[in-house]
């Protein structure tokens, strides 16, 4: 097959498809992941080995900064913005400056000492998505801040310091220029065609169900047109919402098993691989768009970036999204039965900082990547910060 050029038609950024280029699973130069950690700054036990929590979801009775809590937020001991100040935008001649203000957190996903969100049930990974929602919720109330992104780094490769899963909440004072890129492109499209860009991709994607990899009650997550890396996934909501913090329980309920399950899927076919993974929301001042819609974005760390992308802004992927989407269709999860799930998730109410949570039975992987060559290589990283 030759190389072929894509557009995606959201970051309006072409790719390489190099399926000439293309590699086994084997040929990709992945990290060996680290056993757990003999010292964990997360676990419970050891809150007084982090910075004072800003908030968390607790078991009723249990203190601030002690034991007993399921999801848990703090500021990041290295923060790249602080919350305390002011702006004090100003040029220095044509460049333009204004102070760090804003912030960072880290938010501990669980008390447990494991690697990866998979290794939880549904139940807990909704304690997480909700928390994502109180934490933008809260910070939106500060006229100072424009604009907060959810992220994941999970490997050494993906930029992650510490074992225990969790992750990150960066708020700034100006609206990121990869966010108004996307948003100028759907806005484009609407005054064109009178549809949200979004919308349309999501429906294309699961007429042609060429590259679609998991269609849920709520959400589509498919390997975009124009990815750039190999098993680069999307998650988009199927409803058209502007803002990820109006989320509601039931399409929490839902995203919680869709963001597992495939995470579980790219683990299950390419091993313990560092990754990366991105909420795009409108930004805090602006109401509901007709032209813009929330998705998320995970990018496996299979490649490296060179001078070519680096100079051109363009990615070369050796691995077709259509050929990576039937790789991960191919593999088995099982997951407890759909009756068993939301008769479970129905228990749940909207998470608060002293409303326990029931356990739900962990989904359990199984089966083999039947791909030749391939071999179980797993990604990390540990240490003193939380990255």
């Amino acid at each position: 097959m030759p190389s072929e050029l894509r557009k995606d038609p959201l970051s309006q950024r072409w790719v390489i498809i190099a399926a000439d280029r293309a590699k086994r699973l084997s040929d990709f130069e992945l990290e060996a992941a680290p056993d757990a950690p003999l010292f964990d700054p997360f676990i419970p036990g050891n809150e007084d080995k982090t910075p004072p929590e800003i908030t968390a979801y607790r078991k009723a009775g249990t203190a601030p900064n002690t034991a007993g809590w399921r999801v848990r937020v703090m500021p990041n001991k290295f923060p790249v913005l602080g919350i305390e100040g002011k702006l004090n935008p100003r040029g220095d001649g044509i460049y333009d400056h204004m102070y760090g203000i804003g912030a960072h957190e880290v938010i501990v996903d669980t008390p447990k000492c494991v690697r990866s969100i998979t290794a939880l049930n549904d139940l807990e990974v909704q304690d997480i998505i909700w928390m994502y929602r109180d934490r933008l919720i809260d910070l939106r109330k500060d006229s100072r801040l424009k604009y907060g992104m959810i992220f994941k780094n999970v490997g050494s490769a993906a930029g992650a310091t510490v074992y225990h899963s969790h992750s990150q909440l960066i708020v700034t004072p100006i609206v990121p220029r990869a966010i108004m890129q996307k948003m100028d492109a759907c806005e484009e499209f609407f005054k064109y065609r009178g549809r949200c860009l979004i919308c349309d991709m999501v429906a294309q994607e699961l007429e042609q169900a060429r590259r679609v990899i998991l269609d849920s009650e709520h959400f589509a997550a498919f390997e975009p047109y124009a990815p750039r890396t190999p098993f680069e996934t999307w998650i988009i909501p199927k409803i058209h919402e502007t803002h990820f913090e109006d989320l509601r329980q039931p399409a929490c309920e839902d995203l919680a098993f869709t963001l597992r399950r495939t995470l579980a899927l790219l683990e299950k076919g390419l091993g313990q691989l560092a990754y990366n993974y991105m909420f795009f929301t409108a930004p805090f001042n602006c109401g509901p768009l007709p032209h813009f819609h929330w998705h998320i974005e995970i990018i496996p760390r299979m490649t490296k970036l060179a001078g070519f992308e680096w100079g051109t802004g363009f990615y070369i992927n050796p691995v077709p999204p259509e050929e990576a989407a039937d790789f991960l269709r191919g593999l088995r999860i099982v997951e407890p039965p759909a009756a068993v799930r939301a008769a479970a998730a129905s228990t749940v109410p909207a998470a608060t900082a002293t409303t326990a949570v029931p356990a739900s039975p962990a989904a359990q992987v199984t089966g083999a990547a039947a791909v030749p060559g391939a071999k179980d290589k797993d990604v990390g990283g540990q240490g003193a910060r939380a990255s």
